[in-house]
C-alpha cells in the first residue's frame, strides 16, 4: 500500500501541473526500471522531486522529530520540488519571489507582502488555533492540512513551484498529526482526479476575498470519498492474501507437476475480475492465456490437458465451469468473514 500511494500521490501531484507520466511508470521508477528519452527526463525529475520530499517527511517523523511548520522549512521545500529542473530566469528555487505571479485570472500577493504573510500562516496554524480535545484532533488535523494548502496558494509566495509545494506542505501536516502514509496521499489523488473542479473551487474562494469554506468542503468530501474507495482496496487485498492461503493450504497434500500447475491457473483465474470485484468468467478457450506464467506452463500441453485441470479444480469445488467458460470460487471465502449487518 505504502508503495502504491508513494506513486500515486507524488504523481498527482505533479500531474496537476501538466505531468504525463503514468502510475506505471511512477511506479517503475520507484523500483530503478524507468528509461526514458532525454527530452521525457524532467517529467521524472519532476516526480522525483515530491516522491524525496515525501520520504524525506517520513523519515523524520520515524525518527522522532517531526518537521515543524515554518517559513524556513516550507522554503526548502520549494527548493526540493524545483531542484534540477529548467526554470525561467527570475525563479530562484527556494527563495519567496521579489516579482508579481499569477495563474490565470488571480493574482499572487504583492512580493514585498510574502515574507510576513508567511509568518502570520505559520503562526496562526501552529499557535493560535485552540488546541482540540483527543477525539478532535484528526479532524482538526485535516481542516489545518487544507488550510495551509489553500492559503499557500493565495499568497503564492514563490515564482513556481506553488501548487506541489502547498500539496506537500498539506502531506506534511496529515503525517506530523498521525494520519497513515498511504492515507496522506488521498488529497493529491483527490485534486487531481477533479482538477478542472480544484481550480474553481480555488478560483471561486479567491475571488470571494474570506470564504475558504468553499474549499474547505470540495477538499473534505474529496477525502472521505478517497478514504473509502482506499479501504476498498485494503479489503480487497485482505480478501486476496486470505484467498491465496486458503488455495495453499487446499493443495498442502498435493504433489506432482500437474498439482503446482493447477494451483498456478486457479490462482491466476482469480485475478480476472469483473465488475463486481469477484473472479468474471473466462472462455476455456483463452485460458492458457490469462497470464505469461500459465501460458508458459501449458505450452508444450494439448487442450485434453487443460480440460482434465479444469475439471480437478471443478471437482475440488475451487472453480464454477459452464459449457464454453471457468471462474474461479475466489467469493466462497466470505464464509471466513465475520458476520454483519447490513447498515
Amino acid at each position: 500500500m505504502r508503495q502504491v500511494y508513494l506513486a500515486k500521490g507524488p504523481l498527482a501531484s505533479a500531474a496537476i501541473e501538466g505531468n504525463t507520466l503514468s502510475q506505471e511508470q511512477v511506479e517503475q521508477h520507484l523500483r530503478g526500471e524507468l528509461r526514458l528519452p532525454p527530452s521525457q527526463q524532467y517529467l521524472q525529475q519532476e516526480v522525483e522531486n515530491i516522491i524525496a520530499e515525501c520520504n524525506r517527511i517520513l523519515r523524520e517523523v520515524r525518527a522522532g522529530s517531526p518537521p515543524e511548520l515554518s517559513v524556513e522549512g516550507i522554503c526548502r521545500m520549494n527548493g526540493a520540488v524545483l531542484a534540477d529542473l529548467e526554470l525561467e530566469a527570475h525563479v530562484r528555487p527556494g527563495a519567496i519571489r521579489d516579482c508579481e505571479v499569477g495563474v490565470a485570472r488571480y493574482r499572487g500577493a504583492p512580493a514585498e507582502d510574502c515574507q510576513y504573510l508567511l509568518e502570520r500562516l505559520c503562526s496562526w496554524l501552529n499557535d493560535e488555533i485552540p488546541a482540540p480535545e483527543e477525539s478532535l484532533q484528526k479532524a482538526y488535523a485535516i481542516l489545518k492540512a487544507v488550510l495551509a494548502h489553500l492559503y499557500l496558494a493565495w499568497i503564492h509566495p514563490f515564482g513556481d513551484g506553488n501548487g506541489r509545494t502547498a500539496r506537500l506542505v498539506e502531506f506534511q501536516v496529515l503525517i506530523v498529526s498521525g494520519v497513515p502514509d498511504p492515507s496522506a496521499h488521498l488529497l493529491s489523488n483527490h485534486y487531481n482526479r477533479t482538477r478542472s473542479e480544484y481550480y474553481r473551487r480555488l478560483d471561486r474562494a479567491s475571488l470571494s476575498g474570506t470564504d475558504a469554506l468553499l474549499f474547505i468542503e470540495y477538499a473534505v468530501e474529496g477525502f472521505r470519498d478517497e478514504l473509502q474507495l482506499q479501504l476498498e482496496e485494503i479489503r480487497k487485498q485482505q480478501i486476496d492474501v486470505v484467498w491465496r492461503d486458503y488455495v495453499h493450504e487446499r493443495f498442502e497434500s498435493r504433489r506432482g507437476r500437474a498439482a503446482q500447475r493447477q494451483m498456478q491457473l486457479l490462482l491466476d483465474l482469480s485475478r480476472s475480475e469483473d465488475l463486481s470485484g469477484w473472479p468474471g468468467w473466462v472462455p476455456i478457450g483463452k485460458v492458457r492465456m490469462i497470464s505469461a506464467r500459465i501460458a508458459a506452463a501449458y505450452a508444450s500441453a494439448t487442450g485434453k490437458t487443460i480440460s482434465r485441470d479444469i475439471n480437478a479444480l471443478v471437482g475440488m469445488g475451487l472453480i464454477e465451469k459452464s459449457r464454453t467458460e471457468v471462474r474461479a470460487r475466489k467469493e466462497d471465502i466470505q464464509a471466513f468473514l465475520p458476520v454483519t449487518a447490513d447498515t
